[in-house]
Formats: C-alpha cells, sequence, structure tokens
C-alpha cells in the first residue's frame, strides 16, 4: 500500500479533520502497533515533505480527499512507505494529485514538452519540472535530488 493510504489511516478511523503528532504516534504505535516513534516521525516527516500532510502549528491534517483512499480491513503498512523514493516518481506523485490527471496523461504531456518545445533536446527529469511548473506546483524541494539523478546518468 501506498504512503499516502498509511497517512489518511488515522483520520479516517477516528474520523477527525485534524492530529495532533501525540495523536498520531498514539494511533500509530500503540493502537495499531504497526510502527515504534521514530518510524511515525518520518512518516510524519514524509507526508509533509511529499505534500501529503498540512500542519498549522501543532495540528496535522491531510491535503489529499480521504474519501478518494481506500483503507482495507487488516490493513497494515509495509515497510516500503519509508524507503527513499525517487525524485522523478516523487515529481509525477505531486503532478497527478494535484492536476488530477493519470500518470499517462502527465507522461504524455512531458513527452510532448520534450520533442515539441525542445526537439528532444532536454531531459524527462527537466521536461517534468516544466510541466508541474505551467501547473503552478512548487518543485523547488526536488530541484536537487533530480539535479542528484541527472548527474548519475552522465
Amino acid at each position: 500500500m501506498t504512503l499516502k493510504t498509511a497517512l489518511a489511516a488515522p483520520f479516517y478511523h477516528s474520523r477527525a479533520q485534524k492530529l495532533g503528532k501525540s495523536e498520531l504516534i498514539y494511533y500509530y504505535a500503540f493502537d495499531r502497533r504497526w510502527m515504534d516513534r521514530e518510524q511515525v516521525d518520518l512518516l510524519i516527516h514524509r507526508g509533509v515533505e511529499q505534500q501529503l500532510l498540512g500542519t498549522d502549528g501543532e495540528m496535522y491534517y491531510p491535503l489529499f480527499d480521504l474519501a478518494e483512499v481506500q483503507i482495507p480491513i487488516g490493513y497494515k503498512p509495509s515497510s516500503s512507505i519509508f524507503d527513499a523514493h525517487d525524485p522523478f516518481e516523487q515529481l509525477l506523485d505531486r503532478i497527478t494529485s494535484h492536476t488530477r490527471k493519470e500518470p499517462e496523461e502527465v507522461i504524455a504531456r512531458m513527452n510532448q514538452v520534450i520533442t515539441e518545445d525542445f526537439d528532444g533536446n532536454i531531459r524527462p527529469e527537466a521536461a517534468l519540472v516544466i510541466v508541474a511548473k505551467r501547473h503552478g506546483i512548487p518543485v523547488a524541494d526536488l530541484l536537487d535530488p533530480l539535479k542528484q539523478v541527472l548527474l548519475k546518468k552522465d
């Protein structure tokens, strides 16, 4: 299951719009026994980093519609939600959630930018940044990781 599913679970089960960090820790570590406190901190950090969780001081709230997330009976998040993700995939996820388009549509738009706007003289990562910027999606936090990916390809 995805990071979004893991983040949605406490809000869904408590039927709350906002939860404090202590409530999130209690839910994940003590009520469900899914993870320890450090993993909860990492989960919250990943949620904020990937713009799935918002915060206003001490309270956290989902930046996505909880109704669009299915939480299966007996759900338990896998350890893969703690793995570092490819910045290209992160940006693609951000664009799809913001625009409500399928990943295939976003990739098609990226390819269109590559071929029509730059005659094939731009990398997919850069074209995806352009697509994001055209939709007003913030990308500053992913620029360094994307740059590192490009430097490894050379």
